[in-house]
């Protein structure tokens, strides 16, 4: 008996693999991996890792004698784009950005930083993008997810428990930008695994 699976040759080069990283305003068109470190933009480790979510709110157009859906007239009225990262490394960077609108000051206390939360919400508190960064098997170059205009909503909760570490959970929701309308907020950079594939079976045979 022929038994059928979606399970190829190439099935192994492209497999997302592991948790990957986070990143605040990463430059795809400057920035690395190792570059984006270095400048201080991972957000920080995670535990749980994350998840991202571009959704669309799909309306189908109703028309007299049509019974059913119908090709052609279905409607995207908007998206809803949102990357989740569950955060172990807490440091005050990563507290302002859970607080949703916060600000950092220096504290009378010596030593310290004091983060309090604001009333409203500036357009200077939404982060340029919140960039998740991850490995597929079939290459070296890194799977890239840029949400833009990134704000997350659900505000800070940090649990504490014996024999346990906090983490925070936080989505950060991508926003439109006026002028960008009908470009809705997220990017995602895959790399061109066919071609390296290609690339490396030639250099093999010759």
């Amino acid at each position: 008996m022929k038994k059928y699976s979606g399970f190829t040759k190439s099935t192994q080069e492209h497999l997302l693999l592991n948790a990957g990283a986070y990143f605040k305003n990463y430059d795809v068109e400057k920035d690395t991996y190792d570059t984006a470190v270095a400048a201080g933009k991972l957000i920080g480790a995670t535990r749980g890792g994350g998840q991202f979510d571009a959704v669309p709110t799909v309306r189908q157009i109703q028309v007299d004698g049509v019974s059913g859906r119908a090709k052609g007239l279905e409607q995207i009225d908007d998206w809803d784009v949102a990357l989740q990262a569950n955060v172990l490394e807490i440091k005050k960077e990563t507290l302002q950005a859970a607080l949703i609108a916060s600000k950092v000051e220096t504290a009378t206390l010596s030593g310290y930083k004091k983060i309090t939360a604001k009333q409203n919400i500036e357009l200077t508190d939404y982060i340029d993008n919140i960039t998740w960064i991850g490995t597929v098997s079939g290459s070296d170059e890194p799977v890239i997810i840029v949400v833009k205009n990134a704000l997350n909503i659900g505000g800070l909760q940090l649990k504490t428990e014996d024999k346990n570490e906090s983490v925070i959970s936080m989505k950060f929701y991508g926003h439109y930008e006026q002028g960008e309308l009908d470009e809705p907020p997220f990017e995602i950079y895959y790399p061109d695994i066919e071609a390296n594939s290609v690339a490396q079976t030639t250099t093999s045979k010759s």
